[in-house]
């Protein structure tokens, strides 16, 4: 089954494009899930070409699907992509001649089964159209014949029958679908990069250190070390539950929902999968429609080698995920921004869904004067600049005395050029960001201070040289939102004292950086401010250490994965007690019957009463036994003295 491929950013004649999704039923066309139709039309002149993006409301009236239209920047319409989650169409032949005013008729031929799809429009505004390249108009829908396409419902439906079988328990079943996921990246790797590429832009050698081999590695670690998580655990007890047994069994939660994120779509979609999947749970897997190319290796391929009913992928956009999150879960994981985090949150708590947040943030960078400049500068320009910034834990400013700052400056002169080139536009090194929208703030950004280093630009690559900003105001814009690209701003502190001032007073961020050899320093970072994580003297490394949580806290995030972590998270402690029926068992819990009294009350609260462990619980019981047989022997020979 194929899915419709992206039209290049510098194809010169880009083809009319039409994709459709279709609901399975003729009723469910009076329902808001009805059929979306995504069209990019060529004009015949020079202009810049405009692409429509249709989206949907429902007539209930006339039980009809009214499609209005919206405009929509070309460049960034074919940047995405846009398929239908369970069977998307290729289209093979379509007439879409509107725009000219040559027709009002649309026939759509699917090159998958013999759908077709018939559009009247109406081109009453045909002349405005022309001008602005945007339709304000009405379309109907007419559906010949209905595709056979899944509905959110039948997806989570499917998931839950799945899990309700009760296979995803075993270990034997959760490792293989370990298996399978990494098998996946380790035989699919050139498929991955060229993707990645064709997307963001991004090289080969970044994709591998920070997407494939990070879930690589993780998947690994899970691998060695499930069978001991799986296990129950057997927490200390205390007198009172001397004869009894108790664990912490670690259960599935059951439908886990994850949302991954566009500028990291294998490590931030597939990485938390490595948790789910431990866990026991089956799984809807929703990535950003941002990344094209990776979506499509991941929809046609990674479904090969795992269960086809326990995991599935739901392809789409701000639609699809709305109608995804109507839908009941059992815990969601999201990875994106803290205002659609708080969208995420909002609607989790209607249904009191268990929800991990992983959001961002400005992440601040404290430096001093007691480290190797070269070395700092190299380090912290290679965190800021990876993936072009575009990475929710990169440095967001540095913070710094003016006389650090121009011996940063220096070093970060040579780094640069190191790095990049005299031209880092050019370098095969630099990512792209990923569409016009977000290039242009980022331009905007620039414009806010003194360029001290960069500030070189490709509009039509959407190429930004990585920029170090000066004479910064901390109530800029550019201090107000998270950048999100190749972008460093300076802020002038006079010490560390200052910095933590400065942090303490915005959101808690999802890293903090510091680099200086002061142990003291350090250490007051650590004590005095409150962060998702903090990594001294490195940028962003952190977060691939997997015997460490990653996650934030406060608007930066709720919740933490990777290796332990992430089973953790997507496993629910559930306390087990078990008493026997000896006799002596009875004997113990005698006390809380009735009737009461004083001396049962007092008893119980010598008995509840914690105390410090002394031994260990695992010895207790035996220690317990051998007294109890002692004094059993003592008094037996009590007996037979007396007779």
């Amino acid at each position: 089954m194929s899915v419709p491929t992206p039209l290049p950013r510098s194809d010169p004649t880009r083809k009319n494009q039409l994709g459709h999704e279709v609901s399975t039923k003729i009723s469910q066309l009076t329902k808001l899930y009805t059929p979306t139709l995504y069209s990019a039309h060529q004009k015949e002149d020079n202009d810049d070409s405009k692409s429509v993006k249709l989206s949907r409301t429902v007539n209930l009236e006339n039980k009809i699907p009214q499609i209005f239209t919206n405009d929509l920047n070309a460049n960034q319409k074919f940047n995405k992509f846009k398929s239908h989650q369970s069977n998307p169409v290729n289209i093979v032949n379509s007439k879409f001649d509107n725009l000219n005013g040559n027709k009002n008729n649309i026939l759509a031929e699917t090159e998958n089964s013999n759908d077709k799809i018939n559009i009247n429009c109406d081109l009453n505004k045909q002349d405005e159209i022309k001008k602005k390249g945007v339709h304000s108009l009405n379309t109907i829908v007419n559906i010949e014949e209905m595709s056979t396409a899944k509905t959110v419902k039948e997806y989570v439906g499917t998931a839950r029958k799945a899990f309700k079988t009760g296979r995803t328990k075993t270990l034997e079943f959760r490792k293989n679908q370990l298996k399978g996921l990494l098998k996946f990246l380790e035989n699919h790797t050139k498929e991955i990069e060229d993707a990645l590429y064709k997307d963001l832009r991004k090289h080969k050698q970044e994709t591998n250190i920070s997407e494939i081999e990070m879930v690589a590695n993780d998947l690994r670690y899970t691998l060695m070390e499930l069978k001991n998580w799986v296990q129950p655990d057997k927490p200390n007890k205390r007198l009172v539950n001397i004869l009894d047994e108790v664990y912490i069994y670690k259960d599935p939660y059951g439908v886990v929902l994850i949302i991954g994120a566009w500028n990291y779509p294998i490590l931030l979609t597939l990485g938390p999968l490595v948790g789910a999947l431990a866990g026991g749970n089956t799984v809807i897997l929703k990535p950003s429609e941002l990344v094209p190319e990776t979506n499509k290796i991941m929809y046609e391929i990674l479904p090969t080698y795992l269960d086809r009913e326990c995991f599935q992928i739901y392809l789409g956009g701000v639609f699809e995920t709305t109608e995804l999150l109507k839908e009941k879960f059992d815990y969601i994981f999201f990875t994106g921004s803290s205002k659609v985090g708080q969208i995420v949150y909002e609607t989790a708590a209607k249904t009191l869904t268990p929800c991990t947040l992983e959001l961002g943030g400005k992440c601040p960078l404290y430096l001093d004067d007691s480290v190797d400049m070269y070395i700092a500068a190299r380090r912290i320009l290679w965190g800021r600049m990876l993936n072009s910034g575009q990475t929710c834990v990169a440095p967001d400013y540095l913070l710094c005395s003016k006389q650090v700052e121009e011996k940063f400056l220096q070093e970060a002169k040579k780094v640069i050029k190191t790095f990049w080139g005299s031209n880092p536009c050019k370098s095969e090194s630099l990512s792209r960001i990923v569409s016009e929208k977000h290039f242009k703030r980022l331009s905007d950004f620039i414009s806010l201070g003194k360029i001290a280093l960069g500030g070189q630009m490709d509009p039509k690559e959407l190429l930004i040289a990585p920029t170090i900003l000066t004479d910064i105001s901390p109530h800029s814009l550019v201090m107000e939102e998270e950048i999100f690209g190749p972008i460093l701003p300076i802020i002038n502190v006079k010490d560390a004292g200052e910095a933590i001032d400065f942090i303490n007073s915005r959101e808690k961020p999802l890293a903090l950086y510091v680099f200086s050899k002061n142990k003291k320093t350090q250490d007051t970072f650590l004590n005095k401010t409150s962060s998702g994580g903090i990594s001294i003297n490195d940028t962003i490394s952190h977060i691939g250490t997997e015997n460490l949580p990653f996650g934030g806290v406060g608007l930066s995030g709720i919740g933490s994965y990777h290796g332990k972590f992430g089973f953790d998270t997507f496993t629910h402690r559930k306390g087990v007690l078990v008493k026997n029926f000896s006799r002596l068992t009875e004997l113990t819990l005698s006390i809380r019957y009735p009737p009461y009294s004083d001396k049962k009350t007092n008893l119980i609260n010598i008995l509840l009463k914690k105390r410090t462990q002394l031994v260990s619980s695992k010895y207790l019981m035996r220690c317990f036994i051998f007294f109890l047989g002692v004094g059993f022997s003592f008094l037996l020979q009590y007996f037979l003295n007396l007779v």
